[in-house]
């Protein structure tokens, strides 16, 4: 079966649901005390895990729609992609709200002070510059710059799971799972990359 239009929304209003439904569930933990001893910490590892949850859902869209020859799959990546950064913008929020106490000054010292952070920094300014050019209409007006900036996910993809991986002091087992899909998903465009540096090679020949 070929999947029609309708399919597609009904797919995308799933995502909705289970979007605000996990949106509801940190706010009823929070409100019931869930997060444990240390709620800041908590908070921070829910926002960044469902950030990175999403966005790789996001990347296996194609690879999987590939598979099931269901090309209309593709339609669903946006709305993913912006759930993703809506969480990685509420992962943000709690590390300057509660970590920092809003203290503006302190967030380029802590970046540049702390690796971890940096790529989380490297992390968010990709994924706001694809929500931002994620329209159709600014798709349109980009052309085929629009494509070269979303290639930029990949670097996304590999960076966070790596700030997840130097963000913890302990538990290292569940971070290292997400770099292993992480690295997974990327050999999925293996065929992408490799046409990359070939042209890459026939542009810059060795002298």
């Amino acid at each position: 079966m070929t999947l029609k239009p309708i399919h597609i929304r009904a797919i995308k209003a799933l995502i909705h649901l289970v979007s605000l439904w996990f949106a509801a569930l940190l706010i009823w933990n929070t409100l019931e005390g869930n997060f444990g001893a240390d709620p800041i910490q908590g908070l921070s590892h829910f926002t960044g895990l469902a950030a990175l949850n999403t966005l790789f859902i996001t990347l296996a869209v194609s690879p999987f729609a590939r598979w099931l020859k269901q090309g209309q799959l593709v339609k669903v990546r946006r709305v993913l992609g912006l759930y993703s950064f809506a969480w990685a913008v509420l992962h943000l929020a709690v590390y300057i709200a509660l970590d920092l106490n809003f203290q503006w000054t302190l967030i380029a010292d802590e970046i540049v002070s702390r690796p971890y952070l940096s790529l989380g920094a490297v992390c968010w300014l990709v994924l706001f510059a694809l929500a931002i050019t994620s329209s159709h209409k600014i798709q349109r007006t980009m052309g085929r710059y629009w494509q070269q900036l979303h290639n930029w996910v990949y670097l996304a993809l590999i960076l966070a799971p790596i700030h997840y991986l130097w963000s913890v002091k302990s538990g290292l087992i569940e971070p290292v799972i997400y770099l292993v899909v992480s690295i997974a998903l990327l050999a999925m465009r293996y065929h992408t990359f490799r046409r990359w540096f070939a042209q890459f090679a026939t542009a810059h020949p060795r002298s």
